[in-house]
């Protein structure tokens, strides 16, 4: 099952269990609007090469439609769509005002000079800047973009509709980005896993962690466990993968992988099968990598007690009845990833004000939001007597829904 299909599923299960009349419900599944562009550039040696790139803004009943813009070689209109969707759901759950969008470009961003990344991002600006705007799409970076990348479609926009820093978030500091947003998801994940344990009798401490992934949300997830005396047994990326009983140092481990590329051959901690990872001994899985990764093949092996979902779709329905049954408790990516997506939104906030803030006040803001919209979930599940993916998709779809009837939606 895709990440689409998975998406709809679970969508049209909230909606059951919120009764919602079947027009309403059809409406709220299809997107606003779905844009497909050409965007042809000349490459460094003079040659020309096109690549498809693709926008779908999902929904804008609860304000301007949100969501990433990634460079990847299998990006194409399903996946987009399936994004878009889930973006829409996590912005209302986690209580802020934005709708869901999602964007993409089908290359290979590792294939590209920096040149021929700027002149594509620029084409691709050109192609939908009159679609975009602060009050009506705010794109930020996702797979293969960055801040950079960020950076260069706030200057291509402004120069269509004068200087705008809040079109784009994830952006550079020094162009009007958010003190916070770098470490934003890894360390919305640690507030939710807090509240998660803290609902259980358990606190991080001592606890025993393997994290799938070492990116940039693996990386901070990691280093605020490590800091709060959490025991990272076992991480892993594309490279490889490494394990101790003990808890790994993960401020040495960063130092490794930084000046070797790589986690293999780290004096720290012993290698082990990268497959084995999501398998490991450990009290709470935490997968920051890719979708799909938890299956009908591996989720009956899966000895962790809690999953906290840190990418975008890494537990498919399948598995996710398995691993109901076995009682391991999930926390779903549209709660427990949402750390990025709101920190954009105080970035978006400190751009329309003019006034930025402190590092100290983001980080604190977003505990209270990744506190609150647990909260808020905890509170569904009881009233629906469903588990916590249910509860966060009740919870985001009754307020869409809500926002859409207020608006004056006819059935």
């Amino acid at each position: 099952m895709n990440a689409l299909q998975a998406t709809n599923r679970n969508f049209r299960h909230a909606a059951r269990i919120l009764g919602l009349d079947s027009k309403l419900e059809k409406s709220l599944l299809i997107p606003f609007r779905e844009i497909k562009v050409e965007c042809t550039i000349p490459k460094d040696d003079g040659s020309l090469v096109s690549y498809v790139g693709f926008r779908v803004q999902h929904d804008n009943a609860r304000g301007p439609m949100k969501g990433g813009i990634r460079y990847h070689p299998e990006v194409d209109p399903d996946e987009v769509n399936a994004l878009a969707q889930l973006m829409t759901w996590k912005t209302a759950v986690a209580d802020i005002p934005y709708g869901g969008a999602k964007g993409g470009i089908g290359c290979n961003p590792r294939e590209l000079s920096n040149s021929e990344l700027e002149r594509l991002t620029r084409v691709f600006t050109q192609k939908i800047h009159d679609l975009i705007g602060i009050h009506t799409d705010v794109p930020a970076p996702d797979m293969g973009t960055n801040a950079q990348t960020m950076a260069w479609i706030l200057d291509e926009y402004s120069k269509f509709h004068g200087h705008s820093p809040a079109v784009v978030t994830g952006k550079p500091i020094d162009l009007g980005g958010s003190l916070g947003r770098e470490a934003a998801t890894g360390r919305g994940v640690v507030f939710a896993t807090e509240a998660l344990l803290s609902e259980h009798g358990k606190q991080i401490k001592n606890m025993t962690f393997a994290i799938q992934g070492f990116g940039n949300v693996g990386y901070w997830a990691s280093k605020l466990i490590h800091e709060k005396g959490g025991k990272v047994v076992a991480v892993s990326d594309i490279t490889g993968a490494v394990t101790n009983p003990n808890g790994i140092d993960i401020p040495e481990l960063y130092k490794h992988k930084e000046s070797t590329g790589s986690l293999v051959n780290f004096q720290g901690a012993d290698g082990m099968d990268a497959n084995e990872l999501l398998v490991h001994d450990c009290d709470v899985l935490i997968p920051c990598a890719l979708g799909g990764v938890l299956n009908r093949e591996n989720a009956g092996s899966v000895k962790a007690k809690f999953i906290v979902e840190a990418a975008n779709h890494p537990t498919d329905p399948e598995a996710d009845e398995i691993l109901s049954k076995k009682g391991v408790v999930i926390l779903p990516d549209i709660y427990a990833n949402s750390g990025g997506v709101t920190v954009s939104y105080f970035e978006w906030v400190q751009n329309i004000q003019g006034f930025m803030w402190d590092e100290d006040k983001v980080n604190n803001e977003l505990q209270r939001y990744m506190t609150r919209a647990f909260h808020n979930i905890k509170n569904m599940c009881k009233t629906h007597d469903c588990n916590l993916r249910m509860g966060a998709f009740t919870l985001g779809v009754n307020r869409v829904a809500r926002a859409t009837l207020l608006r004056g939606w006819e059935a």
